[in-house]
């Protein structure tokens, strides 16, 4: 190993150690994760909700489990809960939408301050 190789991997174990400063942009980053982060959680438990009722549904016309639960007529109840469960991933798009939208809203002023005083600072 030569001395560039040597000084090149001494220098990326030793910045694991050294603390970051934190600066404007970490901040900016962060107000922009606190803004998407709720609309996605909610996107994917709902979506992998809907899909697991709109997945019960199809079982119950495609197998034999609706016979084994007791259910007479596996067809009927099947296609309703999965048109359901296709309504509810249908859904769940627009309402991931609405959800960003409104946190955008709520946090614009503040993200857009903060962008202006870091590309105003840049050109100083």
């Amino acid at each position: 190993m030569n001395k560039n190789d040597q000084a090149f991997l001494v220098q990326k174990i030793r910045t694991q150690y050294i603390e970051k400063e934190h600066t404007e942009l970490d901040l900016l980053k962060e107000l922009d994760r606190k803004v998407k982060k709720p609309a996605k959680m909610f996107a994917y438990i709902f979506g992998t909700i809907a899909s697991l009722i709109m997945g019960s549904g199809m079982s119950l016309v495609m197998t034999d489990i609706g016979a084994i639960l007791g259910i007479k007529n596996t067809l009927i109840t099947g296609i309703t809960v999965g048109i359901i469960g296709m309504l509810l991933v249908i859904v769940n798009y627009p309402i991931y939408k609405n959800i960003l939208s409104s946190r955008r809203r709520k946090y614009a002023d503040q993200i857009i301050a903060l962008s202006n005083e870091i590309i105003g600072g840049q050109g100083q």
